[in-house]
């Protein structure tokens, strides 16, 4: 069910200034690269530093959070809606967090907008499992987004994955082996591993208080850069 437009929309977009980039393109083609948009990330953040990613960043928990634990680091969130980033966008500024930006657009147009090898690192969390054998492609994890994010990312970069969907979470081990990724550190439970430094995204906590397992994944992109 597509969710309603939020009341004044565009006014609390207008809001959130340049707090937000939009990757917006006339050409829609997936193979399309235009580097013309490529971001200067060091005179976005006035500073050169490691920068990392979420994408899908929903209302923001996880981000924001990432962003106060680590000042000395920069981040960049990613969301397709414009209903749920300006909630997100909200949040980082209420909180005053200065080291974090946010694009609004679909994960395949990242390479026209980030520059080659400058990503430490990427976070997906609670992605689209698109449960349909036909809408594979749309998965996060799916070799075509891996193709793009080994070009944005630094070598040896990791992507860090936390999902409640066991199917996606088996696909994902599958097309990230098969693009030569090093996985490691997998969590078929979480929140019973002990693992240390989780920080619980909106999703995470309503399928763990419904009892549900939260699996989770490093992978090292070692032949990217």
């Amino acid at each position: 069910m597509r969710m309603r437009r939020k009341k004044n929309l565009e006014g609390r977009l207008a809001a959130c200034g340049d707090k937000i980039i939009y990757m917006d393109r006339e050409d829609r083609s997936f193979n399309a690269i235009d580097r013309s948009n490529t971001i200067d990330l060091e005179k976005l953040f006035g500073r050169r530093s490691e920068i990392q990613m979420e994408i899908g960043c929903g209302k923001g928990q996880f981000i924001c959070e990432l962003a106060q634990r680590f000042p000395e680091m920069d981040f960049l969130a990613v969301e397709k809606s414009s209903n749920v980033i300006v909630e997100a966008c909200e949040k980082a500024i209420e909180l005053g967090i200065d080291n974090l930006y946010f694009l609004r657009g679909g994960a395949e147009y990242l390479e026209c907008y980030i520059p080659s090898g400058s990503i430490s690192r990427l976070y997906l969390n609670f992605s689209c499992p698109y449960p349909k054998k036909s809408y594979a492609s749309h998965r996060l994890t799916h070799q075509r987004f891996l193709e793009i994010y080994s070009r944005i990312l630094v070598s040896g970069a990791e992507l860090h994955q936390k999902t409640d969907n066991s199917g996606l979470f088996e696909f994902s081990i599958e097309q990230l082996s098969r693009f030569g990724c090093v996985i490691k550190n997998v969590s078929l439970d979480l929140h019973n591993s002990g693992f240390e430094g989780n920080i619980v995204t909106e999703y995470e906590r309503k399928f763990s208080e419904q009892g549900l397992p939260i699996y989770r994944l490093e992978a090292v992109f070692e032949n990217n850069g």
